[in-house]
């Protein structure tokens, strides 16, 4: 038996207009649609085992408008897995519209970075991640298309203590590449963060899935990993994802 640690599976369902996407580095300009039904996906991924369902509303993340609230109530009322959602998520009634939606936990990035105690109020009421997207090291911000001066050490280190159940941690110019995960930066935050870490962007293997079960920092390790193109390009399936992250379907 290894005794390595046993991470979640979080397969990603990017919402743009509706339909399933992905971006390339976050990049607005290079999307592909890889569906047009994300109620469907999400059911397909709770029947391979999936452990939650990431959904990000890019339209909101873009503009902070809920554009695809009632898509997000649709696929929590039709899978029976938890799901974590976030995208424009900048003020209280947001937070709560999410839940209300059915999600089971609300991520905040931009909002967080410009009001850190708006995300301890929210996290006093319902479960939150806090998204730390960067460019190297430089978080990103609205929609990833500004920078915010920040380190995501800085940022995790200011929210180890107010409530915050997971970060969520993106290394931008590794998002949708397949090229492997910025193993580095997570064992940055790891060390400082006081919540499970979840990993997000370049995963494009199994053997980057079993890499990131190695991360380890004074005996903790990640908690998840957020997997899209590579599922949706079926690099592997998410059944041989979840073996890799060394749970069992």
């Amino acid at each position: 038996m290894s005794d390595l640690a046993v991470l979640q599976s979080l397969p990603a369902i990017d919402l743009r207009e509706g339909r399933c996407v992905r971006l390339y580095q976050g990049d607005f300009a290079k999307e592909t649609v890889y569906g047009d039904d994300p109620v469907a996906q999400a059911k397909a991924f709770e029947a391979e085992g999936a452990d939650w369902i990431h959904v990000v509303d890019l339209d909101a993340a873009r503009s902070g408008t809920g554009a695809n609230r009632d898509v997000i109530r649709a696929i929590a009322g039709a899978v029976h897995v938890p799901v974590q959602s976030g995208g424009g998520v900048r003020t209280e009634a947001d937070a709560e519209a999410l839940a209300e939606c059915g999600v089971a936990r609300v991520v905040i990035g931009t909002a967080a970075l410009e009001q850190p105690e708006f995300v301890a109020r929210v996290a006093a009421r319902q479960s939150v991640a806090v998204g730390i997207d960067a460019r190297g090291d430089d978080v990103a911000a609205h929609g990833w298309e500004s920078g915010s001066g920040r380190s995501p050490v800085e940022v995790a280190r200011q929210f180890a203590d107010v409530g915050v159940d997971a970060l969520v941690v993106t290394e931008i110019s590794r998002d949708g590449t397949m090229d492997g995960a910025d193993v580095e930066g997570l064992t940055s935050v790891l060390g400082v963060a006081g919540c499970a870490v979840i990993a997000s962007g370049g995963i494009g293997s199994l053997d980057h899935l079993r890499a990131l079960r190695r991360v380890a920092v004074d005996g903790r390790t990640l908690g998840g990993v957020i997997m899209g193109r590579a599922l949706y390009e079926r690099a592997f399936t998410l059944t041989e994802a979840i073996e890799a992250l060394g749970g069992s379907t």
